[in-house]
C-alpha cells in the first residue's frame, strides 16, 4: 500500500498562538502543504468564520425522549481561493508549498472567545484541499478574539451601593433585625485588581452573625426562549464575627479578582456576568445577601484620567490577565448554594429538579486558543451548577444608591 502523497497539511498564523485579535484587525497566515511526490490538485480554499453556539439536551419525565435546545449566531464568514478550480488540474511538485492568506475581521465589535459546557464562541481559519479521486483534506486553526471593555467610562466608573435588612425568625420567634449596607468605588474592574468593600453590618438580634463577601460568575445560555445557567463562586472574603446587638464596619476590606475572562454582555445567546455579594450568616435562620453588579473589563483604569496613545498599547496592557497565576487564597471558594439566600434557593428548587454533577472532562480536549472564559488560566473550579429550567430565572433588580 502506497503512502499518501501528502506529508503534512497545516494552517499557520503570523501571530503567536497566544495572541488575540479584535474587530477590524487583519488575520494573516499561510496554508503549508508538504508533498512526498508530484500531486494533482483541483482547488485549495481558506475560510474564516466566527460563530457562537449554545446547545444542551433535557430529559423530561421518565421516558427517554430528550428535548434539544440549540441556537447559533454567525458573526462573519469569509472565503479566499488559494488554488482556484478553473476546470483544469494543477500539478504541485514534491516538496514544501506555502499559500498566504489574509482576512480582515469585521469593524464592529466582536464578542470575546468563550468555551463552556453548554456553548461556545469560536473563531477559526479552515483550509480545504480538493484532489481528484480523493476525499477532501481539511485542517482548522482556531484563534482568540477579545472584545475590548474599557472600564474608563462613566457607567463603569460609577459607585455601586445598596442596603438590605431582614428580620431573623425561627419557629415564629423574632430574634431581631439584621441590616447590611455596602458600597464599592466603581462597577468596572480588571482581573488582578483588589476591590475595597465598604460595608456596615448592624446586628440587632440576640445571636452572633458572620459577614462574608463573594464574587460570583453566572454563565447564561439561551436557546428556543429557554435559559440554561451555570453559577460558581470565584473569590471569597470572610469577616469577623459580629456579636449580638453590636455593629461592625468594613473600611475597605479587600477581595482580589482572580484571573477571570471578561464579561460577555453583547452576545444574544451567551452571557457571562459577575456579581459581588455581601452576605450575612445568621445561625439558625435564613441568609441575608446584598448584590452589587460587576463588569470585568480588559482595559484597566487609567491613572489621573490619562489615555494610552494607541489601541495596540492598550492591548499590550489589557492582555496581562492571560498571563496571571491564580493567587493564593486562605480558603477555597464555597459552593454557590452556600451563597444564595433561602428564598432564592427555594425558587430555583421549585422551578426544576436537581441536576446531576457536571462532567468537566471534555473541556480539556478543546484547543488551547479557545480557552478564554474557562480559559488557559481557569478560575477556581465550578462548585455547583444551578439549572433554572423550565422557568427562566431573572434576578430581581436592586435599587442602587450612591
Amino acid at each position: 500500500m502506497s503512502l499518501s502523497s501528502i506529508r503534512s497539511f497545516s494552517v499557520e498564523l503570523d501571530r503567536p498562538g497566544d495572541a488575540a485579535f479584535t474587530g477590524g484587525e487583519v488575520v494573516r497566515g499561510r496554508v503549508v502543504l508538504e508533498l512526498r511526490r508530484d500531486t494533482r490538485v483541483n482547488s485549495l480554499k481558506a475560510q474564516s468564520r466566527g460563530v457562537a453556539t449554545a446547545h444542551w439536551l433535557e430529559n423530561r419525565g421518565m421516558n427517554s425522549v430528550y428535548n434539544d435546545y440549540t441556537s447559533k449566531v454567525t458573526y462573519f464568514r469569509k472565503r479566499q481561493h488559494l488554488i482556484r478550480d478553473n476546470g483544469q488540474l494543477t500539478v504541485l511538485m514534491a516538496g514544501r508549498h506555502e499559500f498566504p492568506f489574509s482576512f480582515q475581521l469585521p469593524e464592529e465589535t466582536l464578542v470575546t472567545s468563550f468555551e463552556g459546557k453548554h456553548g461556545s464562541i469560536r473563531y477559526w481559519v479552515k483550509a480545504k484541499l480538493h484532489r481528484p479521486w480523493s476525499t477532501v483534506k481539511k485542517i482548522k486553526k482556531e484563534f482568540t478574539v477579545i472584545e475590548p471593555i474599557d472600564i474608563n467610562t462613566p457607567a463603569l466608573l460609577a459607585p455601586q451601593a445598596g442596603t438590605k435588612d431582614k428580620m431573623a425568625r425561627a419557629w415564629y420567634r423574632n430574634f431581631g433585625q439584621v441590616n447590611v449596607t455596602a458600597k464599592i468605588d466603581r462597577k468596572g474592574y480588571t482581573p488582578g485588581e483588589v476591590i475595597p468593600v465598604f460595608a456596615e453590618f448592624d446586628n440587632s438580634t440576640s445571636r452572633s452573625i458572620v459577614p462574608k463577601a463573594y464574587i460570583t460568575q453566572t454563565q447564561t445560555f439561551i436557546a428556543r426562549g429557554t435559559m440554561k445557567q451555570k453559577r460558581s463562586v470565584v473569590a471569597t472574603l470572610c469577616g469577623d464575627i459580629v456579636g449580638a446587638r453590636s455593629r461592625e464596619t468594613w473600611h475597605g476590606r479587600a477581595i482580589k479578582i482572580p484571573p477571570l475572562g471578561p464579561s460577555i454582555l453583547q452576545c444574544r445567546i451567551i452571557k457571562v456576568e459577575y456579581m459581588l455579594k455581601v452576605c450575612v450568616d445568621v445561625p439558625g435562620t435564613s441568609k441575608l445577601c446584598l448584590e452589587l453588579p460587576l463588569v470585568i473589563g480588559t482595559i484597566p483604569l487609567h491613572p489621573f484620567g490619562s489615555r494610552t496613545s494607541s489601541v495596540s498599547s492598550q492591548y499590550s496592557v489589557n492582555l496581562d490577565w492571560l498571563r496571571m497565576a491564580i493567587p493564593e487564597q486562605p480558603e477555597p471558594p464555597p459552593e454557590y448554594s452556600a451563597v444564595v439566600s433561602d428564598e432564592e434557593a427555594e425558587q430555583r428548587n421549585s422551578a426544576s429538579p436537581p441536576q446531576p454533577a457536571e462532567d468537566l472532562s471534555g473541556i480539556l480536549e478543546r484547543p488551547l486558543q479557545a480557552f478564554v472564559q474557562e480559559f488557559r488560566f481557569r478560575p477556581p473550579p465550578v462548585y455547583s451548577v444551578i439549572d433554572p429550567n423550565p422557568q427562566p430565572y431573572n434576578i430581581r433588580p436592586r435599587c442602587m444608591t450612591c
